[in-house]
């Protein structure tokens, strides 16, 4: 058996670095293998990614689409299907639904939508409701109360 201490690389796994600037001796020296002059011979001199050699960039030729709304109302969505798990006559928040994981954030606004079904009847306190999700809710027997926030 192998003890640790006595581990070593397969033969050729592993090479020496090249050690530049250290003479013509080595092989390496003046230049260090850069070649002579240009951008890409000086210290610090590299071409970004990005850079196209001076045409007019990718992102400028193409037009500009569309727009961002700055007063867009973002909701954490829950589906019915996902409140089957509560037992009947629960009484659902924002914060119950948080402690179980479902939304990321306490303070997340809440948006109950009507895929699936719930057998029991669920008091559920929610920032927004679907259409769909308060008939399903109040057929069941429960309440859908709206949260202002």
């Amino acid at each position: 058996m192998v003890k640790i201490h006595e581990l070593k690389s397969a033969e050729g796994a592993r090479r020496e670095r090249k050690r530049r600037g250290r003479g013509p001796g080595s092989g390496h020296g003046q230049t260090s293998g850069r070649g002579d002059k240009g951008q890409k011979s000086r210290s610090g001199g590299h071409i970004q990614p990005w850079f196209e050699g001076g045409q007019l960039p990718l992102h400028r030729r193409v037009p500009k689409r569309g727009f961002t709304n700055i007063f867009r109302v973002e909701y954490a969505i829950i589906n019915l299907k996902d409140l089957s798990r509560f037992a009947a006559g629960a009484s659902l928040s924002p914060e119950l639904l948080w402690e179980q994981g479902m939304i990321k954030h306490p303070h997340d606004l809440v948006k109950i939508l009507g895929e699936g079904e719930i057998s029991g009847a669920l008091h559920i306190s929610a920032h927004k409701f679907s259409r769909s999700a308060r008939q399903k809710i109040e057929a069941a027997g429960g309440k859908a109360e709206v949260i202002q926030g």
